[in-house]
């Protein structure tokens, strides 16, 4: 072996050595500073509130909301040096937070913004998602009495909204699909304009029911296509597994799909947001997903403030309106993130192979887009619906990443779903036309 090939294995294994050290120190005060917020926000929720709210620092104990048995065990087996020492093991008391409002509403948290765009969903009686409906044109409504129109139901991703499709897909879909199908882009819980409630633990069950009360019951819907985007996906299958007699097809971009029976939660936990300092965006994914306080901490400084960040911005860019998924980014609560993200994306990981194994048996058509430059989702999760869904169609894009799987591609994802829902509406026009001519 030449001196300079040793030299340069040596720097490297020398610079990986580093830079896991570098890691260690740093999550290791992230562990502590995590044990201290928790601390410093007990204090703070009962002066502003009437009493601390409950948190996972400690055993599995009184989980908030309904669908207890639906709960992730990430939320409580999230590894923590300071808290399995029980250095800062001061007493609790597990409890619910005061409950604030009137007519069963919950007032949000004072680290939560309460600006009117945010609290809005208060004013509805209701309590359904907030939901974006592209109607067919007059004359297809009118044939709809012999023909009804198809229906779509679009589902965005973490930390984003309706917009995500409104955005992107609506404008470039083309004129017979807009004449000939019903378009629902949805913010899904916890999100967007919808509801943010804080007696809810955000579960699989929780996103599916409040689905089919905003979409499903409302628009009497029988069948329909699935399109959806990163964590949308979970909630997608869970939802198509649930309608599997009226989903026509499914169209997963980019979805996170770690799935294992046992240990799954903790396993996708650590594959979706795994703690490492590099790449800056799965670094950013680890703190905001093991520790709860800085998070929260994350959360009262850019999504309570807000209006300030976005005005700033605008003042920096000298742009009146900011990119949808700038916006989009604050539009949630601390609360229904947090376990948005363990109780769908790592709690979802133990159900997901019952899901899929659903609809291959009830023949839907499965597509997956995925980018080959994902630094989010990896390429195992695609494999892994392939190997369990073999006639699933797999699209793998050059040089896309989580986001620009779509954006940038706008038109080009507009045709491939219109292609998907053309083909099966062929299918469909043959096997009437076989059916009819039999009974001739």
């Amino acid at each position: 072996m030449s001196p300079a090939v040793f030299s340069g294995k040596w720097l490297g294994k020398t610079a990986g050595k580093f830079i896991s050290f570098l890691g260690f120190v740093v999550f290791f005060i992230l562990d502590f500073l995590d044990n201290v917020f928790c601390i410093i926000f007990r204090i703070l929720d009962e002066w502003f509130e009437g009493k601390g709210s409950a948190c996972y620092c400690e055993k599995r104990g009184e989980v908030v909301g309904d669908g207890k048995s639906e709960v992730s065990e990430t939320l409580y087996g999230r590894k923590n040096f300071f808290r399995e020492m029980g250095f800062l093991g001061f007493p609790r008391k597990w409890e619910n937070s005061k409950k604030i409002g009137v007519g069963g509403v919950v007032v949000n948290r004072w680290s939560d913004c309460g600006c009117e765009s945010c609290v809005s969903w208060m004013k509805n009686d209701d309590q359904k998602l907030h939901v974006v409906v592209r109607e067919p044109s007059k004359e297809t409504i009118e044939d709809c009495r012999v023909k009804p129109a198809e229906n779509v139901i679009f589902m965005h991703g973490f930390l984003s909204s309706s917009s995500f499709w409104t955005e992107t897909v609506f404008p470039n879909i083309s004129e017979p699909i807009n004449h000939n199908y019903r378009l629902f882009a949805v913010d899904l819980l916890g999100f967007g304009r919808s509801p943010k409630p804080r007696d809810c633990s955000y579960t699989l069950k929780d996103h599916i029911e409040m689905i089919e009360k905003s979409v499903n019951y409302p628009f009497a819907l029988d069948s329909f296509h699935l399109v959806a985007h990163s964590m949308g996906c979970i909630i997608a299958l869970a939802f198509a597994a649930k309608h599997s007699n009226s989903v026509k097809s499914i169209t997963l971009v980019a979805p996170p799909y770690c799935s294992t029976k046992d240990g799954g939660s903790l396993i996708a936990l650590n594959k979706l947001a795994e703690r490492r300092l590099w790449p800056p965006l799965l670094f950013g994914s680890a703190v905001m997903s093991w520790y709860e306080h800085l998070g929260r901490c994350v959360c009262f400084l850019f999504c309570r403030n807000h209006r300030i960040w976005e005005k700033m911005l605008k003042l920096l860019t000298w742009k009146r309106d900011l990119h949808f998924m700038m916006m989009d980014l604050t539009r949630h609560t601390h609360h229904s993130a947090w376990h948005t993200m363990h109780n769908v994306l790592c709690g979802g990981a133990k159900v997901l192979d019952d899901y899929l194994t659903v609809l291959v048996k009830a023949s839907t058509k499965i597509c997956v887009v995925h980018g080959d430059k994902d630094q989010v989702v990896p390429m195992e999760c695609i494999n892994t619906i392939k190997m369990k869904a073999p006639h699933s169609e797999v699209n793998i894009l050059r040089n896309a990443d989580h986001s620009t799987v779509i954006l940038g591609r706008e038109k080009e994802f507009a045709q491939y779903l219109e292609h998907i829902w053309a083909s099966l509406a062929d299918i469909a026009s043959n096997e009437e036309r076989c059916l009819k001519n039999s009974n001739t």
